[in-house]
Order: structure tokens, then C-alpha cells, then sequence
């Protein structure tokens, strides 16, 4: 991960940004109701960091937030993680870490030291320090916008308490908003992966007859979670789903052997021949006859 041979350094990267609170307004702001709980001690932009590297054995007294927006780095906490654009990684207060640039490809990098209660807690809350953090888009936008402006405020009139409280908070919302966006958006994911897997599932039981609870005890959810899921994915309850894709797989059927009615309803697990015809013309829209006999391509 890190070759010993390059030059390392710490800071000092040409076009960089970096704003470091003097101790009086430490002790200021965490004197101040306001800021007390949450403020910035460190921040800056490091472009193109060749060579950048620090490592903490006894960790840093602040939590700190890396964001990547070009080239690559590294980050090793318990183990090390290799760091996109388009990712940020919190390091807490007090864990021994160090991390760097990669050489061949080195980080642009947005940074902050965060310190206070309320810091740990939004970190704990949104489970930020879970590891690299990809951004969208649109969170990608809104973090270089509020740092850009937070950074301005701070360096314009560092010694302002009514611009140090406006960019507490500033940034306190945008990291709940980092928060709240990714957490929903892991809820998406998750909720797609269940879905996939409840289709294969299905799928890989065109023959038998499947019901609710069976599903719901496979993906581990409640049978009212699961048609929720359904509802909202695809418009209809799982069960109807899996009725859909039997009428599927008996229209391929049709079209593609010369299978009977009988025979091809027995082959999607439905054992009445008669109940068979009426949910397929109920879901396809004409009879198995009629389907059959539809030009096909």
C-alpha cells in the first residue's frame, strides 16, 4: 500500500485551502452554546495530494471526514480500504489510522476535523463510519457547495462568532444530510435485493404452488413487509407476482412446444387444467387456444 521509497509528505500541495482555528477561538466556541457541541477545528481542499500521508498511532482528538472527488487513496483504520471519487470516509476521534494518496493516481480531497458530542452522535446515528461512503450526484454537488462556502466564511472573517455559528450549523446540516441520503439510499438497495431474491426464489418454483408465509420465512421478512415490497416494486402482491410469472412461463410454453393445456398447466404447478385457462386468459387477456395461436415474432 505504501511505498517507502517515494518521498511522504503531510501538507503543503499547491492551489490547496486549509483553515486551522486558533486556540482562543477553540475555547471560544466551545464556550458558546451554539457551538459547543459541533464546530470545526480543521479544514481544507488538497488537490492532486502527491505524496500525502499521515498517520495517527493514538488517533486524533477530532472526528475527520475525507472526500474524494478525483484520483485514489487509502485509509486504514482496522484494515486497510482503498478510497473513489465520489467517496468519503469518517475516521473517529481516538482510533489510531493513517492514510495517504495513491502515487500513481493521488486524491483530490475535500476535508474537516469535526469535534463535540453532537459530532460523535450524527457519526453514530447515520453510521458514517461504516467505511467508503459513495456519493450521488447530488450529494456530491451539495457537500463542494456548503464547504465552499463554509471555507469562504471562515477565512473572509475567522474571528467572527456569527459566521463560526452559521458554518457549525451549516455543516452540521449538511452532514445530517449526507446521513438521512445514504441511509435511505442503502434502504433502496436493500429493498431491491430483496426483491431479486424473492423473483429467483419464485422462479426456481415455476412447478410448485408457493404461498405467502413460505416467501416471507425464506427473505426473513414479516408477510406484511413483504407485500409492501411488492406493492411498491412492481404494483401488485408477491402471490400475484408469482401468478404472473407462471402465466409467463406457460405463454413461452405454448409458443415453443406442442405441449397440451393439461400438460403445460401441470408444468407451472397447477394441477385443475380449468382453473389453469381462467387465470391465464384473466392475466395474458384470451385462452391458451387463443394464445397458441397468435403469430409469434
Amino acid at each position: 500500500m505504501i511505498d517507502t521509497d517515494r518521498k511522504l509528505k503531510s501538507d503543503g500541495f499547491e492551489e490547496e485551502k486549509i483553515f486551522i482555528q486558533p486556540e482562543f477561538m477553540l475555547k471560544e466556541l466551545q464556550n458558546n452554546a451554539l457551538t459547543s457541541h459541533f464546530h470545526i477545528s480543521d479544514i481544507g481542499f488538497f488537490p492532486a495530494a502527491k505524496y500525502h500521508y499521515r498517520q495517527r498511532p493514538k488517533g486524533s482528538q477530532s472526528h475527520i471526514l475525507i472526500y474524494c472527488v478525483k484520483g485514489e487513496g487509502w485509509v486504514e483504520i482496522h484494515k486497510s480500504v482503498q478510497i473513489q471519487p465520489r467517496q468519503l470516509i469518517v475516521i473517529p476521534a481516538e482510533i489510531p489510522h493513517r492514510y495517504g494518496a495513491s502515487h500513481e493516481n493521488p486524491w483530490t480531497i475535500y476535508w474537516m476535523h469535526l469535534t463535540g458530542a453532537d459530532a460523535e452522535s450524527l457519526i453514530r446515528t447515520y453510521s458514517l463510519d461504516a467505511g467508503p461512503l459513495p456519493f450521488t450526484l447530488n450529494l456530491h454537488s451539495r457537500w463542494i457547495d456548503d464547504f465552499e462556502q463554509c471555507y469562504d466564511m471562515l477565512s473572509d472573517k475567522p474571528y467572527a462568532m456569527n459566521n463560526q455559528i452559521y458554518v457549525s450549523q451549516c455543516i452540521r446540516h449538511l452532514i445530517s444530510h449526507v446521513g438521512f441520503s445514504l441511509m435511505h439510499t442503502l434502504q433502496d438497495n436493500k429493498s431491491e435485493r430483496y426483491l431479486e431474491q424473492a423473483v429467483q426464489y419464485m422462479t426456481d418454483r415455476m412447478t410448485e404452488s408457493l404461498t405467502l408465509p413460505e416467501l416471507a420465512h425464506h427473505l426473513g421478512l414479516s408477510k406484511q413487509h413483504l407485500i409492501y415490497l411488492f406493492n411498491k416494486e412492481t404494483g401488485v402482491p408477491p402471490i400475484e407476482f408469482y401468478l404472473r410469472l407462471k402465466m409467463q412461463r406457460a405463454g413461452q410454453m405454448l409458443s415453443l412446444s406442442d405441449k397440451s393445456v393439461k400438460e403445460i398447466a401441470g408444468a407451472v404447478g397447477i394441477k385443475d387444467p380449468y382453473y389453469f385457462s381462467r387465470l391465464f386468459k384473466k392475466i395474458m387477456g384470451c385462452s391458451p387456444t387463443e394464445y397458441r395461436s397468435i403469430p409469434k415474432g
